[in-house]
C-alpha cells in the first residue's frame, strides 16, 4: 500500500481508475474541473476514453452511451452543471444503466458563487429528475473517502445497476491530505444485458421508455423493491461518543470535520455531546437515527444549506426530541466556535 498526497478532485479518479473505471465524458465547472483534468491523465493510461463533451447534456447522454455497452463510465460536475444533467441521470436511472456522478457542490442558487456548499442535497438525494428513481448517494468528508468511494460506488453500481452519485462540497473536493493508496480485487459483473455491436447483444433492449401505463407501473414497482433493498443493506455512517451522549450533532460531509471538533471541544468541558454522520445519503440511516433518539435528549443538524437535511433528520425522529439546527451558506463554512455555541445554548 503506497501513501500519496492528493487534492479531494484527483484521488476520486484515481480511486476509479484503479476500480475499472474505463470511460469519462465530462465538461469543466468550478469547483469540479480538477476531475476533468485528471481523469484526461489517468483513464486513457489506464486504456480507457476520456472525451470532453461540447456541453453537460452531451456528456451524460455519452454516460448513458457507455453503459448501455457495458462500460464502467464516469461523469463530474457542480451545481448548474447537474442541473442540466438531471434529465439524462433520470433515463440512466429508468434504463437501470449502472454509471458513477460526482457532484462538487458549489453556492447556488443560479450560478451563485464558487465557494463550497451543501446546497445539492435535495437535488441529488432527493433525484432532481422527473419520474419514481432513487440514486445511492456517497457523501465523503476527508480527501481519503474521495479515494475510497471512487471505488465503492463502481461496485454499487454494477451491484445493483443504478447510477451512483458521490456528492462532496467544494471544500473537499479542493483540499489536500495523504492517501493510502490500495488496489482493489475488481470483480467486473456479466453484463448479459448491454449491447456490445455482437450476434449474442444483438437483441439487447436499452430502454426507460414504456408507453403502455401497466409496463411503467409494472417496471416501477421493480425499481421500488430494488430501492428498498439498498436502505436494507447498504446503509453506511459514522458514530462518535454516541453511548451516553444528551446531545447528538448530524452533520455530512466537511461540516462534520468541524462538527468532530466541536464535539471533542464540548466533551472537555463536561457537555455530553456526540456526533452522527450519514456516509450514505440515499439510503439515509433514518432507522440508526430513529434509534438513537430513544436514548439522547436533543438533536443538532449541522449544514451548509438551508435545511435540506434536516428534513430527513426529523423524519427519522418523528417528533420524539426536540431537533435544533445551525447553517451557514454562502460558500462559508461553520466554525468550531459557532457550534460550540449553539450547544451550549441548547443545553441552558
Amino acid at each position: 500500500m503506497a501513501k500519496q498526497f492528493l487534492k479531494g478532485n484527483v484521488a476520486i479518479v484515481k480511486g476509479a481508475v484503479l476500480a475499472g473505471c474505463n470511460a469519462y465524458y465530462g465538461y469543466p465547472i468550478t469547483p469540479a474541473s480538477e476531475i476533468a483534468e485528471a481523469a484526461a491523465k489517468y483513464v486513457p493510461e489506464a486504456g480507457g476514453t476520456f472525451l470532453q463533451a461540447e456541453s453537460e447534456i452531451a456528456a451524460i447522454n455519452m454516460v448513458y452511451g457507455a453503459a448501455s455497452g457495458g462500460a464502467r463510465v464516469m461523469t463530474a460536475s457542480s451545481g448548474p452543471g447537474i442541473s442540466l444533467k438531471a434529465e439524462g441521470i433520470s433515463y440512466c436511472a429508468g434504463a437501470e444503466l449502472p454509471c458513477v456522478i460526482v457532484s462538487i457542490v458549489r453556492g447556488g442558487p443560479g450560478l451563485g458563487n464558487i465557494g463550497p456548499e451543501q446546497s445539492d442535497y435535495n437535488q441529488i438525494v432527493k433525484g432532481g429528475g422527473h419520474g419514481n428513481y432513487k440514486t445511492i448517494v456517497l457523501s465523503p468528508n476527508s480527501v481519503q473517502e474521495m479515494f475510497d468511494f471512487g471505488q465503492l460506488s463502481f461496485e454499487l453500481a454494477d451491484k445493483y445497476r443504478n447510477p451512483v452519485f458521490i456528492m462532496a462540497d467544494g471544500f473537499t473536493g479542493q483540499m489536500m491530505e495523504p492517501v493510502n493508496i490500495s488496489e482493489p480485487k475488481i470483480e467486473y459483473p456479466e453484463k448479459n444485458w448491454a449491447v456490445k455491436g455482437t450476434a449474442e447483444t444483438s437483441d439487447n433492449l436499452i430502454t426507460s421508455i414504456q408507453l403502455a401505463h401497466d409496463d411503467l407501473e409494472a417496471h416501477n414497482e421493480k425499481l421500488q423493491k430494488k430501492y428498498s433493498i439498498m436502505e436494507e443493506e447498504e446503509v453506511r455512517y459514522e458514530e462518535l461518543y454516541i453511548t451516553d451522549a444528551e446531545i447528538v450533532l448530524v452533520a455530512f460531509g466537511i461540516a462534520s470535520r468541524v462538527v468532530q471538533s466541536a464535539v471533542e471541544e464540548l466533551r472537555k468541558e463536561g457537555i455530553k455531546a456526540g456526533m452522527f454522520r450519514p456516509k450514505t445519503l440515499f439510503p439515509f440511516p433514518k432507522k440508526q437515527i430513529s434509534n438513537l433518539s430513544k436514548r439522547a435528549e436533543k438533536f443538532l443538524v449541522v449544514e451548509m444549506n438551508n435545511g435540506q437535511m434536516l428534513d430527513d433528520v426529523k423524519l427519522a425522529i418523528e417528533g420524539r426530541k426536540p431537533v435544533h439546527f445551525y447553517n451557514r451558506m454562502g460558500g462559508n463554512v461553520p466554525s468550531i466556535k459557532e457550534i460550540r455555541e449553539k450547544v451550549l445554548k441548547i443545553m441552558r
